[in-house]
């Protein structure tokens, strides 16, 4: 993967004369060339509205944007392009169905107890469905019995973490799609953490709502993407209105456009859809296959070597996989930990609750460090951070 790193300019700059070590992949990847290329290109070559303005300009930003939407639909494996929504990340695609969706009183919604807040608030107050929660097993794995108990004719929805941002668990979507299908109940997924990082095949898997964010997957920040069955998104209401949005209006009456433009209001960031464009076409060449096998590589190749550290605790140890590591160390707390190795290392980390803070209210525990990785992170790299982990455990836990 080292071949990708030249792609990256800002891995070539120096802060103090040390190189950046870049470990907070699972809150926003950095962009490569192309990427940034690609929004420039928008800037400088068509900066005009797409689907609106029929001159030259803005004939070019529709084919742009279009070309963008088909690119997400192959990404994805979806049906059609059409079932394609651009948003401004994963947490506005969940917060689309839970408007849109229509649901009645009596009616619930189940997550797992370790979502992200995007995918526990809106649910927590929607105006009409009962919430509820799904447990997990002890070692922090999927608890399929529990499902199956929770999983009653009222509940018309779940709504679920795919790949964790807490330890990189990935629960067995399949199966759970499946139950909840036979069940009559439609599935959400939140796609944020396994997008990026994994081949997802929509159709494959049958699942009904399918959310992710570009900055996590090299694009631009305010962009993400909402997949959903065609036939669902015929049938629901536009969460926001206006321009774009219908296709005629009175003063008493309006006539919705059909999908995906119903649920696009506005001017678009027309620059953010092609530069996320241009970042899913930079994952499918270099394979996500390939991404996933060396993320899992590389944090084998960390976990081997701090196991053995009895100072040192990993949040979920059994549940642990893909390319996050999540941990603490005895006697520090998490910011301290990610203040010092970026203060000493110019190693950078994510620290605190990690927006799952109900998962951590719960345990009764503070947060932790997490070190999370991508394709183009180097063995090197996880060495350093691996010697400065030991050496704040040694002195400082």
């Amino acid at each position: 993967m080292k071949k990708y790193r030249e792609d990256f300019l800002v891995l070539r700059k120096k802060i103090k004369g040390k190189p950046i070590i870049y470990l907070d992949n699972a809150c926003m990847t950095l962009r490569p060339r192309q990427v940034v290329d690609k929004v420039n290109e928008y800037y400088n070559e068509y900066p005009a509205c797409a689907g609106r303005s029929q001159h030259k300009l803005g004939v070019l930003a529709e084919n742009a944007v279009d070309e963008s939407r088909r690119t997400c639909s192959k990404f994805l494996t979806s049906k059609k392009p059409s079932e394609i929504i651009f948003t401004r990340n994963a947490t506005e695609g969940i917060n689309l169905v839970a408007h849109s969706l229509k649901l009645d009183k009596g009616d619930k919604v189940l997550t797992t107890d370790r979502e992200h807040n995007s995918n526990l608030i809106p649910w927590q107050i929607h105006p009409k469905a009962k919430h509820g929660v799904i447990p997990s097993n002890e070692d922090g794995t999927f608890d399929l019995e529990a499902l199956d108990k929770l999983l009653t004719k009222d509940v018309k929805l779940l709504s679920l973490v795919h790949t964790s941002n807490l330890d990189g668990y990935t629960i067995p979507a399949k199966q759970i799609i499946k139950t909840a299908h036979d069940n009559g109940t439609l599935v959400m997924l939140d796609a944020a953490q396994s997008a990026p990082h994994r081949e997802i095949n929509a159709k494959k898997l049958d699942v009904d709502f399918l959310a992710c964010s570009g900055h996590k997957m090299l694009g631009p920040s305010g962009t993400g993407i909402l997949y959903a069955k065609q036939e669902l998104l015929e049938s629901m209401s536009p969460f926001i209105v206006g321009g774009e949005t219908v296709s005629d209006s009175t003063y008493n009456t309006q006539t919705f456009e059909k999908p995906p433009h119903k649920f696009e209001a506005g001017l678009q960031n027309y620059a953010g859809i092609v530069g996320l464009g241009a970042a899913l076409k930079y994952l499918k060449k270099v394979g996500l296959d390939k991404i996933e096998a060396h993320e899992k590589k590389l944090r084998i190749h960390i976990a081997k070597q701090l196991e053995a550290d009895d100072k040192i605790e990993l949040v979920n140890p059994k549940a642990q996989a893909s390319g996050i590591y999540s941990f603490n160390i005895n006697g520090i707390g998490p910011h301290m930990i990610s203040l010092t190795l970026d203060k000493t290392s110019n190693i950078m980390t994510r620290s605190g609750q990690h927006c799952v803070h109900s998962w951590f209210n719960a345990k009764g525990i503070d947060g932790s460090a997490r070190a999370s990785l991508y394709l183009y992170n180097t063995k090197e790299e996880c060495d350093k951070f691996v010697e400065e982990v030991q050496k704040l455990a040694k002195y400082l836990g």
